[in-house]
């Protein structure tokens, strides 16, 4: 087991709100590390979404996720938050008042005295299709995510999904692909235009 990391905040969650709650703590001068289970800072908008448009972050009128966790993070950076990727909560148990001992999926324990949980969505693990040997196409021509939408230019594409999200990127990739096409299995029940779905 690790030595006991002992600081002021444990943020669980590493996406847009856990990267802004380290800035806000900042000011307060309050020390802080972040345990998120990807592998990559950022949560739902790295992981997922890094190329789409997101119109509805106030102040901004256009940003990808990507660029939204690039902002972010350069502006933590004088506050120099440690983050714990790759790593889930176990355990929280209450020893003080106020201090918890955090326990993670690897033997990390930290003593803290205030807990932020912006975890988002949680974890993110692929709905895989009942389909045989789906393995060997995936990261090929089977994807999950839409990481670069560059690598979808001329292709022939479907997108199966039945909420907003495979709209959207219907919709985002159709100028890029020979053909788009969006299948569910039940209707979907497209929201009206918004900024958002530009």
């Amino acid at each position: 087991m690790s030595e006991v990391i002992k600081t002021d905040v444990l943020i669980i969650g590493a996406g847009p709100c856990g990267l802004f709650a380290v800035f806000e703590l900042g000011l307060l001068d309050m020390k802080m590390h972040l345990i998120d289970i990807l592998d990559k800072i950022g949560g739902q908008c790295a992981e997922l979404y890094p190329e789409k448009p997101i119109y509805d972050i106030p102040g901004i009128p256009y940003v990808t996720g990507q660029g939204l966790c690039d902002a972010l993070m350069a502006q933590i950076k004088p506050f120099g938050p440690t983050f714990h990727l790759q790593e889930m909560v176990q355990t929280i148990e209450k020893i003080g008042d106020p201090l918890f001992r955090v326990t993670t999926d690897r033997g990390q324990v930290f003593e803290v005295k205030v807990i932020v949980i912006a975890a988002g969505g949680g974890s993110f693990q692929p709905k895989r299709p009942p389909i045989p040997g789906i393995e060997a196409y995936e990261g090929t021509s089977v994807f999950y995510a839409v990481r670069q939408m560059e690598a979808f230019r001329d292709k022939r594409i479907l997108i199966v999904g039945g909420g907003d999200s495979a709209l959207d990127w219907t919709l985002n990739l159709a100028p890029l692909a020979v053909t788009s096409r969006s299948c569910t299995g039940a209707a979907i029940s497209a929201p009206r235009p918004t900024a958002s779905t530009r």
